[in-house]
């Protein structure tokens, strides 16, 4: 996800979204968070369409490309945008101070912590998920698909192999030396 796309969601501006990640760039390693390359942000721009300049308003409006987003319109064509993966978008709620960021962290927060609390069924805490992921996926927004991915990664670590047996126990009394 582009910052300006992540921005928008947790309403902020581009610029503050990457003000407080430069701030804290130790909580956003390579897996979390990268920068386009040159090529890569020119073929960009380059799918973004607009109306041409001699166009009337009306014709303008129905020149527009159906895939343009309107925060990519007024970046400087010099600064190439960050692109966040799902990790990347969790912590950038944590750094951010809006209403909707705060939101999404306590959201999150308190989605692990029902998980944590019910990591004592693996069957059943499988079963669950499996219901709530078929359920998620049938009213998508953008938090829920990342939240459908979190829960797809659980499902692959909830098959661990088994627990290796228990020692046997320790004897009581005296044991000579062997």
């Amino acid at each position: 996800m582009l910052d300006s796309d992540l921005a928008a969601i947790y309403g902020v501006s581009t610029k503050r979204l990457n003000e407080q990640v430069k701030r804290n760039l130790e909580r956003f390693p390579g897996d979390f968070m990268f920068q386009l390359t040159t090529k890569e942000s020119a073929a960009l721009r380059s799918q973004i369409a607009t109306g041409s300049p001699q166009a009337t308003d009306s014709q303008r409006n129905t020149n527009r490309s159906q895939i343009a987003t309107g925060s990519q319109r007024h970046r400087d064509p010099r600064l190439r945008p960050y692109a966040f993966t799902e990790y990347g978008a969790l912590m950038a709620a944590n750094v951010l101070n809006s209403p909707q960021a705060v939101q999404m962290s306590v959201f999150v927060i308190r989605a692990f912590v029902k998980m944590r609390e019910t990591l004592l069924g693996t069957r059943e805490l499988a079963k669950k998920l499996t219901l709530l992921e078929k359920k998620l996926t049938g009213r998508l927004d953008s938090h829920e698909v990342a939240i459908v991915h979190v829960l797809q990664e659980l499902m692959q670590i909830l098959n661990p192999p088994p627990p290796p047996p228990d020692p046997p126990p320790r004897k009581i009394g005296f044991q000579p030396p062997a």
